[in-house]
């Protein structure tokens, strides 16, 4: 799918380099490399597509991470990137791809793909303009990311001037291709509003975003609304599921809060093959069969807790010689990629507790995996003896994907957090730690919770500035004991 430049013309420079991001290639590495560093999830598999803010990197780039991190996750390569923001400085009709044949940045050239630009230039609403591109930054800042994310890749360029979700969409339609083409949409959020304004028509735009709501998506709303709009068309044309991966402001991450820029990144998918529900950004239900009908919820309860805790009983005998688990026939949804945490309980008190927030596997793998370390791994315990494992009580909790959960001081973490129900990811300081959804039976005041979420960190007991938290789900199943 990589094309050589274009022969329409050179390369387009960097305009906004050492002012938007560093000009120096290294302290440009070691930035990007450092947010890429500070987040918290890389999901389980790439996305289709991205929404991502594209103000400077103090600014807006813990944001633009949260979404290129995706990219690290288990997939087909990228080869190509149809990327799309505004038009900010130029008035243009439709969209206008570069008369270059390759973007730069300090990083190196990335070379507009030839297919994809003949394919946007057939399109009535698809014209070149060196102009359009000459000063736009939208597009520039997203490079970096891409780069260090996805190695070698050729691009499609297009700055969104006056279009129609419409026009957008059908260029979209064009430049589709499969696996290895992403799309990126650059978007900043609202501007220049006081923080707790923009904090809550940010929060608006996101849900409308959520829903594909189109139409109530207005100017104020978004600069790169044109793009964003005409992605979200295909996107519901296509049935993409979509997620909400960060939504912060310019007050929250290096400016002040009189007047502050708001910053959302989105990850979308397409549907598996497989998949039977639709929903907004979910898929089939959590840890939901889409290979056979799923019985009565308590019928069905009771049969999945049997099988995860009976694996991971067995998981744990493995390590005392017993043989290692199979796959049982007929149980595809062990195969679906979910995060798990395996609980071990000694006479009602803790043995061991180990898991992970995101999947690197398939949950019948990480439910084996996390058996075996929550017995010899847990550093709050010696390692469990084969006399042990008779009276061990296993418990196991199926994990949601992470959800942000903004909030500018403790009083509002309290206020948004759902007692007994979130499982909590606090990260403050380089410093993180975790509770699922079980210890609010250990910690039922909330404020208790976040107290000792952060002793577990190794923080101070107070809400530290740049604190942020995340919040999941279990699917919670306990062993049927005699």
């Amino acid at each position: 799918m990589r094309s050589e430049p274009s022969p329409s013309g050179g390369a387009r420079p960097p305009a906004v380099a050492g002012a938007f991001y560093p000009r120096d290639p290294a302290a440009l590495r070691d930035e990007v490399a450092r947010l890429l560093a500070e987040v918290a999830s890389h999901g389980t598999a790439r996305p289709k597509a991205l929404v991502v803010p594209h103000a400077g990197y103090v600014y807006s780039g813990p944001v633009a991470a949260t979404a290129y991190a995706r990219l690290l996750a288990p997939g087909p390569r990228v080869e190509r990137v149809v990327l799309l923001g505004p038009a900010h400085f130029v008035a243009l009709p439709g969209l206008a791809l570069p008369e270059a044949g390759a973007f730069v940045t300090p990083l190196g050239a990335v070379p507009i793909d030839a297919d994809g630009a003949a394919r946007a230039l057939a399109l009535p609403q698809v014209t070149r303009s060196a102009l359009a591109h000459q000063r736009e930054h939208s597009l520039e800042v997203q490079l970096p990311f891409l780069q260090a994310v996805l190695g070698p890749f050729s691009l499609v360029p297009l700055v969104v001037g006056h279009a129609s979700p419409d026009d957008v969409a059908g260029v979209l339609r064009a430049l589709w291709g499969g696996d290895e083409t992403l799309v990126v949409v650059s978007t900043d959020l609202s501007h220049f509003l006081p923080y707790d304004e923009a904090r809550e028509l940010d929060e608006r735009t996101a849900g409308q975003v959520l829903a594909l709501d189109v139409a109530g998506l207005g100017p104020e709303q978004a600069c790169g609304r044109a793009p964003l709009r005409g992605l979200m068309v295909e996107a519901a044309r296509r049935g993409l599921s979509i997620d909400l991966l960060d939504l912060r402001s310019s007050g929250d991450t290096a400016g002040g809060r009189d007047e502050v820029v708001g910053y959302g990144a989105f990850a979308l998918s397409e549907p598996r093959p497989d998949a039977r529900g639709k929903g907004n950004g979910h898929g089939p239900a959590a840890g939901g069969d889409p290979a056979t009908p799923e019985p009565p919820g308590e019928a069905s309860h009771r049969h999945r807790a049997a099988v995860v805790t009976g694996l991971a009983r067995a998981a744990i005998a493995s390590l005392f010689g017993a043989p290692a688990p199979h796959r049982p026939e007929g149980e595809a949804w062990l195969d679906a990629p979910r995060a798990c945490f395996v609980s071990l309980h000694e006479g009602g008190a803790l043995r061991g507790c180990i898991g992970a927030l995101e999947a690197r596997a398939s949950l019948f793998d990480e439910l084996c995996r996390c058996a075996r370390a929550a017995a010899t791994e847990d550093p709050r315990f010696d390692p469990v003896s084969a006399e042990e494992l008779a009276g061990l009580e296993v418990e196991v909790s199926v994990l949601s994907p992470l959800e942000p959960v903004p909030a500018e001081d403790e009083a509002e973490a309290l206020a948004r957090i759902r007692p007994g129900l979130d499982g909590l990811l606090l990260a403050a300081a380089g410093r993180r730690a975790t509770f699922i959804p079980a210890m609010w039976e250990q910690l039922p005041d909330p404020a208790d919770f976040l107290s000792h979420l952060r002793q577990k960190a190794g923080l101070p007991d107070r809400w530290l500035p740049g604190t942020r938290l995340w919040r999941f789900t279990a699917e919670r199943y306990q062993e049927a004991r005699p």
